[in-house]
Order: structure tokens, then sequence, then C-alpha cells
């Protein structure tokens, strides 16, 4: 079964220096109906103006992930971690028994353009920590590239929960698989371009939760189209 999240039905703040949608409940936009789907609870996509930025703020047991697709994000934590997110770069961040950061757009003229993702981790009160990693436009092009997992598999991050998230650059006529293991469920997210999931299209900003479907096949319907795909627990 494919539920659609459409694009346009998403949640949204305004503040100025800060345009957010949301696919799922967030801040001062709430909607039962859309809490989240299985351990994946946040999926933000922000545009940060320049010369703009969260300020420095708190969070608690949950693992946080940073997807820039344009511009660049600054990073700066109280567990000594000062970093420049850009586009090909994941971050994991570990909130754990809590964790003090802020993220920046360091550029006087571009924004900044990202997805931030929470996930609730497998156990509370674990120790904050931090990890970066770059995945090259090579290595997601026409595949699924595995960024993130809870063992750390095939270099890539570390996400403290039963998560296998991958990403994927397809241009138009590209066609990837994926096979769901059984009592596991999977959320794709459309972060650029045009996509068909099974047969289904999909555009920037959809969102699509998957449950009883062996078999995903995506397939590029766009010059450049990103993808990112959650595979987890049922």
């Amino acid at each position: 079964m494919l539920t659609l999240r459409p694009a346009n039905e998403r949640g949204a703040a305004n503040l100025g220096w800060l345009d957010s949608r949301h696919s799922f409940s967030f801040g001062n936009y709430y909607d039962p109906q859309h809490m989240g789907f299985g351990s994946l609870r946040v999926i933000n996509e922000d545009k940060v103006a320049p010369n703009q930025g969260f300020g420095t703020h708190g969070h608690r047991d949950m693992e946080i992930i940073s997807y820039v697709l344009d511009g660049a994000l600054e990073h700066k934590d109280n567990i000594g971690n000062g970093s420049l997110i850009r586009p090909g770069d994941v971050q994991r961040m570990s909130a754990g028994t809590g964790i003090l950061h802020s993220e920046f757009n360091p550029s006087p003229q571009a924004a900044s353009h990202f997805l931030q993702i929470w996930i609730l981790p497998a156990a509370r009160g674990q120790a904050p920590s931090y990890e970066q990693k770059n995945f090259s436009l090579t290595d997601k092009q026409g595949r699924l590239r595995l960024v993130g997992s809870s063992d750390g598999r095939d270099g890539s991050v570390t996400i403290h929960q039963d998560v296998d998230l991958y990403a994927s650059v397809l241009t138009l006529g590209d066609r990837i698989t994926h096979t769901l293991a059984p009592q596991r469920q999977a959320w794709l997210q459309v972060a650029r371009g045009a996509v068909t999931l099974n047969g289904q299209a999909l555009h920037a900003g959809d969102g699509v939760a998957i449950a009883d479907l062996p078999t995903l096949t995506i397939a590029g319907q766009a010059d450049s189209s990103e993808v990112l795909l959650f595979d987890m627990a049922a």
C-alpha cells in the first residue's frame, strides 16, 4: 500500500528568514493524522536566508539528520563540534541526554536549502554524539546509496535506530528497485525533481508511506531528481 503525503498539503512556517515545510506535525503545526511514520518523526524542508539561521537551542533523545540540497549550513555545538555542511554531506547528531547547537547560513548571498530529519532513537539516555560524511554525486547516481544505518555499514553514518537510509540521484530514464524484507516498511521523500514509485507520479516535496509491498521500483522523470528512502521496522 502506498499512502501519498502531497507537498502542497504539508504544514508551513514562514518567519521571513526561514521558509519551512513540515511533512509531520512540528512546532505550531499540529495534525493528528500526520504525527510521523514508524520511528520517523520529522521531515522539514527548510530554506534559510543569507546570513541567517537557528540560534543556540537544545534537543534531547532524538537522532537528527541534516541533508543539504543547495548552499551550506554551519553547525556548532557544545560537545566541541564545528563544521560546514554542503550538498553531498550527511550530518547525524544524536541528542541523547542533551545537546545545544546552532545552525547558520554563512553565505551573504545564497539561501541554504536542506532537509532536517528527526528519528526516534531505539533507547533514551544515550551520550550525545556527532558524525558527518560526504557521499559523492557519482556514488548516488542511478542507485540507492546507503548513507545511514544502525551499524554504520558500507561507510554510512550510524543512526541509533533500526533504520536504513538511502539516497539516490536519478536522471530521466533511470530505474532502480528496492526489496522490503518481511516486517519492514518504508518512507520515500522526493527532495527534488520528479519520479514514479511503482508507477505513481511524485514531485519535489511529496512523501509516500509504504507498507505491505515487497518490491519498490523508482524511476526518474526529470533531468535530475533526488530521493531519500527510509527502510525501517514495521
